[in-house]
């Protein structure tokens, strides 16, 4: 009996459609993912497909009511015991934190595997349906569950905590550069290096924060980005728009000027949570490395970029986890 598989869209480069072939240009989110399915040869062999249409929308539009939506639609399609696999298209510009995100809120050991493409639909060489085609195989693959959630892209199988988009345009332009890959897929074959080295879905405190009955409110996180002589009073906007959290992608080793370091403490010292992340595309970022993080009050983020350190303050804050358990989960996640 075939493995089932469903897929859920949400949009994205896959689903786009340019104005010619070799056009640069493209709409994002244009083609069904019934139609995607149909385009998709042999796509049969490998599983019982059927697709959901949860959003149609470039992953620059993409939402955390939609993500919120996603999560509880996976968690209520792997609690049903005929279901083996779940695949999420979904645009790259943001695929990364989609990805961690589900990885901390799904509630299954089940295999999650988000795919999406660089070129559009109807593009000369195009990436997606390919794509699509390796990303149903590992959803249902059984050597796949308790990986957490995979992306797929390129043949390659990359584990949500660590990868991250490095090129704004080419089909390789996601890499795991700090944990490495979790494994290669080439047509459908499948071949596994890893498991991921932190918690995720199943085993994370989040599984259960997201379903059909839950009215789950994510409070706000900003990221400010450091740079030469950075204004602090950047980080006074964030507050005054109601922040309770600010990441700061800082220079380096998560450093930033001391203007805006004193800044910063007085606002950790008034309760807003101050994660130190780092512009820079690798590495990770030490507690009381260069700064001194237990008398500031900040939160290092270790392995996590701005933009995955912001998703899962934001999941803390929702928890009301205190600082230094937060601290904890940056090392755990």
């Amino acid at each position: 009996m075939k493995p089932c598989v469903v897929i859920l869209a949400t949009g994205g480069t896959i689903a786009g459609i340019s104005h010619a072939p070799a056009q640069a240009g493209y709409a994002s989110g244009q083609v069904t993912i019934q139609q995607m399915i149909q385009s998709i040869p042999d796509l049969d062999h490998l599983a019982a497909v059927t697709g959901e249409q949860i959003s149609n929308v470039g992953s620059q539009d993409m939402s955390f009511d939609i993500l919120m939506r996603l999560t509880c639609r996976i968690n209520a399609l792997l609690g049903q015991e005929d279901i083996h696999g779940i695949v999420v298209t979904h645009g790259t510009d943001t695929m990364e934190e989609t990805a961690f995100f589900l990885n901390l809120t799904v509630n299954s050991p089940k295999p999650v595997v988000v795919t999406g493409a660089m070129r559009p639909a109807n593009a000369i060489s195009a990436d997606g349906p390919l794509n699509l085609f390796n990303a149903v195989a590992v959803a249902a693959d059984p050597d796949a569950r308790e990986r957490g959630v995979l992306v797929v892209m390129n043949d390659r199988i990359h584990g949500a905590h660590s990868l991250t988009k490095t090129n704004t345009t080419s089909v390789e332009t996601f890499l795991s550069p700090v944990n490495g890959l979790v494994g290669t897929v080439n047509y459908g074959k499948t071949v596994y290096f890893r498991f991921p080295f932190r918690r995720h879905t199943f085993l994370s405190r989040f599984s259960g924060l997201f379903c059909a009955k839950s009215r789950v409110m994510l409070p706000r996180v900003d990221i400010v980005y450091a740079c030469i002589d950075m204004p602090p009073d950047l980080l006074d906007c964030c507050a005054v728009g109601g922040a309770e959290g600010i990441v700061i992608a800082g220079d380096g080793n998560g450093n930033m000027n001391q203007a805006t370091i004193k800044k910063a403490v007085r606002m950790a010292g008034k309760g807003i949570f101050i994660v130190r992340s780092s512009r820079v595309p690798t590495g990770t970022v030490g507690r009381n490395v260069e700064v001194d993080d237990d008398a500031c009050g900040f939160i290092a983020s270790d392995e996590l970029n701005p933009a995955k350190a912001r998703i899962l303050l934001m999941l803390a804050l929702a928890e009301k986890v205190d600082q230094k358990a937060v601290q904890q989960l940056f090392y755990t996640y």
